[in-house]
């Protein structure tokens, strides 16, 4: 479903121990200047519609439409440092790379 590249699930288990949680949890929501923002939070349980990706990612399966194929990395710039989304299901993104079409 998503692939999680080294740097971000190192970036995941690094925010997940910040905040002693069992799981970081990817969602998609309407909004943003696209249309769909990626939206993070934490979580101690999978639900029973979660797909639980390399032990440490939940993706709620309704979410499973604007996600499949993705590539998740993380990038540490001098000027920041952020996620970096590579979606074959987003049609078009805003600058910010957050928000999404499809």
């Amino acid at each position: 479903m998503i692939k999680i590249l080294d740097n971000a699930l190192l970036r995941l288990r690094e925010l997940r121990d910040k905040h002693n949680k069992k799981f970081v949890r990817l969602q998609v929501k309407g909004g943003g200047c696209a249309g769909f923002n990626y939206d993070w939070s934490f979580a101690d349980e999978e639900t029973r519609n979660d797909v639980v990706v390399d032990d440490i990612l939940l993706i709620d399966r309704i979410n499973e439409l604007y996600l499949t194929g993705m590539e998740l990395d993380y990038k540490k710039e001098i000027w920041g440092s952020n996620f970096e989304f590579k979606n074959p299901m987003a049609k078009s993104s805003c600058g910010c790379g957050t928000s999404f079409s499809v």
